[in-house]
């Protein structure tokens, strides 16, 4: 992988290819809408007003509140992470949409930053479905500071989708994704405080959080969601931007070994 690794070569080139990801998307727009929305929908709503009947303010705020910040963090890691792994495979192996694209004056640069570009466009539909839902139900302190959980969806998506591309650049097949889910996505949605506080967690537990991307993206977003400027904003949007520019200089590595041989 080493003599792959450089830095990307970027252009403008990237922005058709996200527009023909986007004119084939539009033609399924409403299913692919309700899949990414049902999941967390039910999540929050089902746990929100059921288990959170049950449970006293977390922090100053109601339980609904609290899982509902958590869900638009996590909703936007799905979405990302369900693009650039599934969508982009099919694309890249059994479409071989990429070689086709390649034939023409792009090169692979192009190609994967319009599909990381892609998948943080769609991850923010998805984020921002979610906080209108927490408009909708008056779940907010302050309706002009939740505004601010929009750019920072859109370093969710950037983050989650660069990460998604290295599992992406090396997966033989579908069923491959099973172990990234298992292994890093579902221990996150457990570890980072969706629904429940990190310090509820062992101190060990709690340290292995801290490193974690989702924790800065939820620690970011559920201030905003009661009206408050989060803590350490430089360190958690360094973090998310570091976690997806790394991941896609190596999924960029790692894709042109796989495919430029």
């Amino acid at each position: 992988m080493i003599k792959h690794l450089r830095l990307p070569r970027l252009s403008w080139r990237f922005i058709p290819v996200w527009q023909r990801n986007y004119l084939v998307w539009k033609k399924l727009a409403i299913p692919s809408i309700l899949g990414n929305l049902a999941d967390p929908m039910l999540y929050m709503l089902g746990l929100g007003f059921g288990l959170g009947s049950l449970l006293p303010d977390i922090n100053g705020m109601s339980y609904l509140s609290f899982l509902a910040a958590g869900t638009v963090a996590y909703s936007t890691m799905n979405a990302a992470t369900f693009e650039v792994l599934y969508s982009s495979f099919s694309r890249m192996h059994v479409q071989r949409t990429w070689d086709a694209i390649l034939n023409a004056p792009m090169t692979l640069d192009d190609i994967m930053l319009g599909e990381l570009t892609w998948a943080t466009s769609k991850s923010l539909l998805s984020g921002v479905a979610i906080l209108a839902v927490i408009w909708g139900l008056g779940l907010f302190g302050n309706f002009w500071m939740t505004l601010w959980i929009i750019p920072v969806v859109a370093l969710v998506g950037f983050c989650f989708g660069g990460m998604g591309l290295v599992m992406n650049a090396v997966s033989p097949s579908y069923d491959f994704f099973l172990y990234y889910f298992t292994l890093v996505i579902t221990p996150m949605v457990l570890l980072c405080g969706v629904f429940f506080p990190v310090t509820q967690l062992p101190p060990l537990l709690q340290s292995v959080s801290a490193w974690l991307p989702l924790t800065h993206a939820i620690d970011l977003a559920r201030p905003l969601v009661i009206g408050r400027v989060p803590n350490s904003v430089a360190l958690h949007v360094a973090a998310l931007l570091i976690y997806g520019s790394l991941g896609y200089v190596i999924a960029l590595a790692l894709t042109r070994k796989r495919l430029l041989k």
